[in-house]
């Protein structure tokens, strides 16, 4: 049985001002973006073209959902992105004006550091060994 996870939702205030911030800033490319109604859009972007899993982009739309935004896990990291090479995306990224939490540190698993997309939802870089 081969089985993968497709798509994780994050919940945002803004389509547009969201992919601008995964697009421009993080690099990742918008894979699909569909209007389903009036207000609302299919919107999947993923860190690379190869990648299996994909982030679904989901505007807010009620009181309970504009809560969970950035703060999706309680305070804790959310989402993992995993590189080939920390220094370049991590610089890439500050130069850019991603917000770093720490400095990069070295664990028994690899190189890490932990950013905050543009609603404070909380992600580790990391490179692994």
């Amino acid at each position: 049985m081969k089985r993968k996870i497709g798509a994780i939702t994050l919940v945002v205030k803004d389509y547009d001002e969201a992919i601008r911030f995964y697009v421009e800033k993080l690099n990742f490319i918008l894979v699909e973006d569909t209007q389903l109604d009036a207000t609302k859009r299919w919107v999947l972007i993923a860190p690379s073209n190869v990648a299996e899993t994909h982030i679904l982009l989901a505007q807010a739309a009620a009181p309970k959902q504009k809560n969970a935004i950035g703060n999706q896990t309680g305070g804790r990291v959310f989402l993992f992105l995993h590189t080939d090479d920390f220094w370049r995306d991590y610089n890439n990224m500050k130069a850019k004006g991603v917000t770093f939490l720490e400095e990069p540190r070295k664990e028994i698993y690899g190189t890490v550091v932990v950013f905050e997309d543009l609603y404070g939802t909380k992600w580790d870089l990391i490179e692994l060994k």
